[in-house]
C-alpha cells in the first residue's frame, strides 16, 4: 500500500484576522505579523470597484490565520497590538509630515486670493483706482507663489524633526518582534 495514502492531515482550528494597508506596507506587515504566529492566508485582495474612494483603491487586504493553540497566545496577542499601535504612530508621524505644510501653504494662498480680489474690486471700482490696485495686487501674486516655496521647507523641516522618532518607532516594533518570535519558538 502506499505511504501518502493512509498519512492523516493533523486537525488545526485557525483564527483569521483581516488587515486593511497600503500597497507599500505589504511586506512589513507581513514580516512583522509572522512573528506573533500570523501567516498569510492565501492571496491578498486588492480595493478595486467602480464606487470605492480613491484612497482606498491604495489599499489592499492582508488576509491572515494562526493556530488557535499557541502555547503563549495571550502575551503574542499583547505584543501584537503593541506592534499595531507603533505601526499606527509611524503613519501618524509620516501623515504629519506634510499635514502642517499643507496648512501654511494653504493659508498664504488663501491670503494671496484675498489681496488679488481687494486688487480688482479698486480697478472696477467707479472712478478707478489704479494705484490702491498695483499695491493689493503685489502681495496678491507673492501669495500665490509663495506656497510652493513654503510647502517645501516646511516639508523638509518636518522630515528632519519626525525622521528620528520615525526610526525610534521602526526600533521599538523590531525588539516587539523578536520577543513574539522568541514565544513561539
Amino acid at each position: 500500500m502506499d505511504d501518502t495514502g493512509s498519512r492523516r492531515k493533523e486537525f488545526v482550528v485557525y483564527e483569521y484576522k483581516e488587515v486593511c494597508t497600503d500597497k507599500s506596507r505589504i511586506s512589513f506587515l507581513l514580516d512583522g505579523y509572522e512573528n506573533f504566529g500570523w501567516e498569510a492566508d492565501g492571496k491578498i485582495y486588492e480595493n478595486i470597484g467602480e464606487n470605492i474612494n480613491p484612497y482606498h483603491q491604495r489599499k489592499v487586504i492582508l488576509r491572515l490565520k494562526r493556530n488557535r493553540k499557541l502555547v503563549n497566545k495571550m502575551e503574542l496577542t499583547r505584543l501584537q497590538r503593541n506592534f499595531e499601535a507603533c505601526v499606527n504612530e509611524i503613519e501618524t508621524l509620516e501623515k504629519s509630515n506634510t499635514s502642517q505644510a499643507t496648512v501654511s501653504a494653504l493659508i498664504i494662498g488663501i491670503l494671496g486670493t484675498a489681496f488679488m480680489a481687494g486688487s480688482t474690486f479698486a480697478v472696477t471700482a467707479q472712478p478707478p483706482q489704479v494705484i490702491l490696485c498695483i499695491i493689493l495686487a503685489i502681495p496678491g501674486f507673492i501669495g500665490w507663489l509663495l506656497p510652493y516655496f513654503v510647502y517645501k521647507r516646511s516639508v523638509e523641516k518636518q522630515t528632519k524633526k519626525l525622521t528620528p522618532l520615525i526610526e525610534e518607532k521602526y526600533d521599538e516594533i523590531y525588539e516587539i518582534c523578536e520577543k513574539g518570535n522568541k514565544l513561539l519558538y
